[in-house]
């Protein structure tokens, strides 16, 4: 097949597959791992190891994008009953067309470089507008966050090791734990800059007083 007839190819691929959000991708990769999942699980799984770097989801969303996926045929579901003697409860597990479709996206899709939108950051570019206690309060605060995040992501990652299958995963948690370390870094670091423009602050007012007559 000549190199014009294969892109040809690869266009009408393309134009037939169906146009998913990356949360769409995101919970077909759950899946991918090969189990069979309820809505819960799902939301459990992702909050365990999504939510430190891309994806926080509701139960609505989980369910949402299921749908989706069903519906494109990626997924499929059944109910089963629950040894609790509970109602039954709807399970999903990927198809195989749908295990084609995400491989193909994670290997073929462009990559979205990050986009920042770091409310702190923006805070400390309006701290002219804030007492400089308040400042190092929301400063304070984040670097506290950081280290709890980075606590956690420390935890599940060494939880992640002991199964092959997450090998992957464990690695995203350590990129995890790195950055929220780095976060807390720089918290200390814009602290101590803080201290160190006061300090200046106080220089160059001490100096516009002049000299005392004695």
């Amino acid at each position: 097949m000549t190199e014009k007839k294969v892109r040809g190819a690869r266009a009408a691929d393309d134009a037939e597959r169906p146009a998913l959000p990356a949360t769409s991708w995101a919970v077909l990769g759950l899946l991918s791992f090969g189990e069979e999942l309820s809505g819960y699980d799902l939301k459990k799984w992702s909050d365990w190891s999504l939510r430190f770097f891309y994806w926080s989801p509701s139960f609505s969303q989980i369910y949402g994008e299921l749908k989706r996926l069903e519906k494109v045929g990626y997924v499929s579901s059944r109910m089963v009953a629950q040894e609790t003697g509970n109602r039954d409860k709807r399970v999903y597990v990927i198809t195989d067309e749908g295990m084609a479709a995400v491989r193909r996206w994670a290997r073929e899709a462009p990559v979205e470089p990050p986009v920042l939108k770091h409310g702190v950051m923006l805070r400390l570019w309006l701290g002219h507008l804030l007492e400089a206690d308040q400042m190092r309060e929301v400063l304070g605060r984040h670097r506290e966050y950081a280290e709890t995040m980075r606590r956690r992501a420390e935890a599940d990652a060494a939880g992640a090791r002991a199964d092959v299958a997450w090998a992957y995963p464990s690695l995203a948690l350590k990129w995890s734990e790195r950055y929220y370390a780095s976060e807390r870094d720089l918290a200390d670091a814009m602290l101590a800059d803080l201290d160190e423009m006061a300090a200046a602050e106080a220089a160059d007012g001490a100096g516009d007083e002049g000299p005392k007559r004695p």
